[in-house]
């Protein structure tokens, strides 16, 4: 298993652009490495953008954002309020708030996977790729009932504090979602605990993404 880095101590000041088509998406997705990135590089600035939540989801969204990385590292979140399932028929418009996304020129960009099953998701990461193309972009990964999990080709390492404290924030913010029969704790560490064991991590898990292009 080879080992990058990313270009920066630990005084370094870069931004992080975070994209969820839904409420839970980011957390679900990309928690850990966050709460790393967060805890590594003291001076990490993230964006935080939501596309689809009303309401409670809102209010949700943005109280997982700030237990996640705290106030003075947010930025957002914006939360927009798109219709879950609809946003292709208004890709126009999806559009247009990439497009006021744009000057934040960040340093590393999290949004979904290309192959997503969930139409939302495609048309977000899609937009990215469309407005960000000499960006460094981490497609990350949602367990859901359409069986859509692929091969992901990076895996950022978590300790079992960072894993730990995902958890929590999901168990704690997202109070509407409890009902479902996916979003359980034992969802959420066995992704992990999966990814952990393909990248032998030395806690046994891990966050996986798939990164298209990287410069070495």
């Amino acid at each position: 298993m080879l080992s990058l880095n990313l270009p920066f101590d630990a005084s370094s000041t870069f931004n992080v652009l975070c994209v969820g088509a839904h409420s839970d998406d980011i957390e679900i997705g990309c928690g850990g490495t966050i709460l790393r990135l967060a805890r590594k590089y003291p001076n990490c600035v993230f964006h935080w953008i939501v596309f689809s939540a009303n309401g409670l989801r809102a209010d949700e969204a943005r109280r997982a954002a700030r237990l996640l990385v705290g106030e003075k590292a947010l930025r957002g979140p914006v939360i927009k309020s798109f219709k879950d399932g609809f946003m292709p028929f208004v890709g126009a418009e999806a559009k247009e708030t990439f497009e006021e996304l744009k000057p934040l020129s960040p340093d590393l960009i999290f949004t979904h996977y290309r192959k997503d099953a969930h139409q939302d998701h495609r048309l977000l990461s899609e937009l990215t790729w469309e407005t960000f193309r000499n960006h460094l972009i981490l497609e990350y990964e949602i367990p859901k009932y359409d069986g859509d999990l692929g091969q992901p080709n990076l895996f950022v390492p978590l300790d079992t504090g960072d894993c730990q404290k995902k958890i929590e924030c999901l168990m704690d913010a997202f109070e509407s979602q409890k009902g479902k029969h996916w979003f359980e704790q034992e969802v959420f560490l066995a992704l992990m605990r999966l990814r952990g064991i393909e990248c032998c991590s030395t806690s046994g898990y891990a966050e996986a993404f798939y990164c298209h292009k990287l410069v070495l």
